[in-house]
């Protein structure tokens, strides 16, 4: 995800109401009857392939809806196991993967790269070498968004080379003390690589046994679909053209996996956001009632905190927790509000603008069905 494209979506997104194979869901609330008709006219007025939108609590998913096909032109229509891709959603997600090693005593939220890394920090800026974990997830490192060609760069297996090609010792860098907000995907790759070092196991091992598999989710790593066949949702371009399933462009590389790789149904993702909103409310929870506070707390002048976003909006009592993800070839989007225990979630094979704002009105849909 840009960063300009986040910091826009946090301005407009659901400001207000006004606006493997899987088990087969069983929500537990029954799907408003007009859910699918709304859905399907949001999906047509902006011309996406699919839309699928979702609500749920602290035990999961409630409901869900989809609507549309899952290539365009196609006739495959979408289902509510279909597996969407979560793009930039992945950052909360290795944001509590590392929270694992806080409660186990193996990691400190002050740490710094040079400690935790030092193999990586070689031939780096010394001032890079002085960025914390926290300043890592909040994206107050001082470290670029991207790198000029992920596809180019080191793979899932080598992120320990990433730190030294984005901030070079013979480059410039700004001291992290800290450094002002900016959008880091290299940054959170590089938390993810934290992981990598603190187990000495690949991220995508990791999150699976340390966060998936506790929490009973079922999630997968790049492209969802099998080359060529309509077994997934087809990923598309702002255009509304379908992109190979697999391989550049329709994703993004491995080596930015703990920024933006993961793949998993409505339901299984539900599982995770319903997590965070039990720690939100210090109900039994996979963290402990400290950790997620230091996950929710935004730095004071960014309103980011880890993997999150922060807004205060009406409907949801208070205070949210709001992020999407784009690999400019699918759309997703939730927003979580603690105070009423609940949140919404919205999802697209498409990228762009058209995308962007198709799954914010469909989560504010799902917010005015609640009441």
């Amino acid at each position: 995800m840009q960063r300009r494209t986040f910091l826009a979506t946090l301005a407009a997104g659901a400001a207000t109401p006004r606006f493997p194979a899987l088990a087969a869901p069983s929500p537990a609330t029954p799907v408003p009857a007009e859910l699918r008709e709304k859905l399907e006219k949001i999906r047509l007025k902006h011309k996406i392939p699919s839309l699928g939108a979702a609500r749920f609590g602290i035990d999961g998913l409630l409901y869900q809806e989809v609507t549309g096909f899952r290539k365009a032109g196609g006739t495959t229509p979408v289902t509510s196991r279909d597996l969407w891709h979560l793009g930039s959603m992945t950052k909360a997600m290795t944001a509590s993967l590392l929270a694992t090693y806080v409660d186990a005593g193996k990691l400190h939220w002050e740490d710094t790269l040079g400690d935790l890394i030092p193999k990586a920090c070689r031939d780096t800026q010394p001032d890079a070498k002085k960025i914390t974990v926290l300043q890592l997830l909040r994206h107050r490192s001082g470290l670029p968004a991207n790198l000029p060609n992920w596809w180019l760069l080191p793979g899932a297996g080598q992120r320990g080379d990433l730190l030294r090609l984005a901030a070079p010792a013979d480059g410039k860098f700004p001291t992290p003390e800290p450094a002002p907000f900016f959008y880091s995907n290299i940054g959170y790759a590089i938390a993810g690589h934290i992981a990598e070092v603190l187990d000495g196991k690949p991220w995508e091992t990791l999150i699976r046994d340390r966060l998936f598999k506790p929490l009973k989710i079922i999630a997968g790593q790049g492209p969802a679909g099998t080359e060529g066949k309509d077994d997934q949702p087809w990923p598309h371009n702002e255009k509304g053209e379908p992109f190979p399933t697999n391989g550049p462009p329709s994703d993004n590389p491995p080596s930015l996996g703990p920024a933006g790789r993961v793949h998993a149904s409505m339901e299984n993702y539900a599982r995770f956001a319903a997590d965070h909103l039990r720690g939100a409310k210090n109900l039994p929870a996979l963290l402990k009632p400290e950790t997620y506070q230091t996950l929710h707390r935004p730095a004071p002048d960014s309103g980011y905190a880890c993997g999150w976003a922060t807004a205060e909006r009406p409907w949801a009592g208070g205070n949210c927790l709001t992020h999407n993800g784009t690999n400019n070839a699918n759309y997703f989007v939730a927003w979580l509000a603690p105070e009423k225990a609940f949140g919404v979630l919205a999802a697209t094979n498409q990228g762009g603008p058209a995308a962007a704002a198709a799954t914010d009105e469909a989560c504010s849909l799902l917010i005015s069905l609640a009441g």
